[in-house]
């Protein structure tokens, strides 16, 4: 028994969901997302919100029912409010700048790295070491925020590298005389 699958996805003033089949849409003030659930469980729309309901003769369904519950939440509360995730860059020299529609990165590399921001993204950043990753799909948003982290991930000596806001990087002692 699912806690989360349980509960229906509250659809909040100013959005409409349509369920197809297995094909939810969600359309709200900031945009249009969908996704298609798996065939182990079932959408229905009603004066709730959207619920979901595992099929009983498939042993995937408890495991998939509240992952498919979560899935449609992100659509809501990515079209109503969105998302966005904040990353810190460390170094000497170490910058970031956004040009058009590419963002131009100094991470210590002979050459510079041009990431090439994807649709439905905004980047922004408010200090030349501050990024923020915006956008309503929550799967797209961390992606972009991961790929942008993987050019030089903290490195555990002098910390220097790109992380996301918040996080901890353990110190290690360096080389003794």
């Amino acid at each position: 028994m699912s806690r989360i699958g349980n509960k229906p996805v509250p659809l909040p003033k100013g959005v409409t969901a349509t369920v197809d089949g297995r094909v939810v849409k969600v359309k709200g003030p900031k945009g249009e997302l969908s996704v298609t659930l798996v065939p182990e469980v079932d959408a229905a729309l009603g004066a709730d919100g959207v619920t979901i309901t595992p099929k009983k003769d498939m042993d995937r369904a408890p495991a998939m029912w509240g992952l498919s519950r979560t899935l449609v939440n992100n659509l809501v509360v990515g079209v109503t409010t969105g998302f966005s995730q904040k990353l810190e860059i460390q170094g000497v020299g170490y910058r970031a700048a956004v040009a058009g529609k590419s963002l131009n990165l100094q991470l210590g590399f002979s050459h510079d790295v041009a990431y090439p921001i994807p649709a439905g993204i905004t980047i922004t950043a408010e200090k030349p070491t501050m990024l923020t990753v915006a956008g309503i799909d929550k799967q797209l948003v961390g992606q972009v925020a991961a790929e942008i982290r993987a050019y030089r991930k903290p490195e555990p000596y002098k910390g220097k590298g790109v992380r996301y806001e918040g996080e901890y990087v353990r110190r290690k002692e360096g080389k003794k005389k």
